[in-house]
């Protein structure tokens, strides 16, 4: 048995979303703008712990946002940290994307749903969490959510997500992003680092 809910931006909460799938994305831009001055060195130590000798896997400083709650930094930390329990499949629509997202441990999968119901949320509210390791692909949606129309349903699988616009900006930009979701799902944070390296 399966759970459909369409979503019209602008209209419906997280409240009332309860729980659903996983989109870490966003504005890029205030981590640029605190980042600038910085070499390349000083950002890397900032981003992987005080003295930039490795990865800080326990703290991950680079999922804390200006608008982000400890709660949100926490359910994208139980997902990268098992990234490996992830399945993700994305159909890419002439005018959006069909997504099945999943994890084979029900804690991930918990903070997986609760994730999305917060971004989904967030995004018709145009509330951009600013999380510093976000990519700028997700702007256009905080800016124009009411050109997103989502479909969520819960079933046997995972998350199916259906996220669709007339306007082929958004268009792009969900392809896009829902690429960059999927190589965090295969790679985990290696996939971030190395988006972050190609901007």
């Amino acid at each position: 048995m399966s759970r459909s809910l369409t979503f019209f931006a602008g209209v419906a909460s997280a409240a009332a979303i309860g729980a659903v799938i996983w989109s870490v994305g966003p504005s890029f831009g205030w981590a640029q703008g605190m980042m600038q001055g910085m070499d390349h060195s000083a950002m890397h130590a900032q981003m992987h712990g005080a003295d930039g000798a490795g990865h800080d896997m326990t703290n991950m400083p680079g999922l804390r946002g200006l608008d982000a709650t400890a709660e949100e930094s926490a359910e994208l930390a139980v997902m990268f940290n098992n990234f490996t329990t992830l399945t993700r499949t994305v159909e890419e629509l002439p005018n959006g994307i069909r997504t099945v997202t999943a994890s084979s441990d029900p804690e991930v999968m918990a903070a997986l749903t609760s994730h999305v119901a917060g971004m989904i949320g967030r995004v018709q509210e145009g509330r951009d969490p600013q999380i510093m390791i976000q990519s700028p692909t997700l702007d256009i949606f905080f800016e124009r959510p009411e050109a997103i129309t989502t479909e969520i349903e819960m079933t046997d699988e995972g998350i199916v997500v259906i996220q669709t616009s007339e306007d082929p900006e958004m268009v792009a930009a969900l392809h896009t992003h829902a690429g960059e979701v999927s190589a965090m799902a295969e790679r985990g944070m290696d996939a971030v680092h190395e988006m972050m390296m190609t901007r």
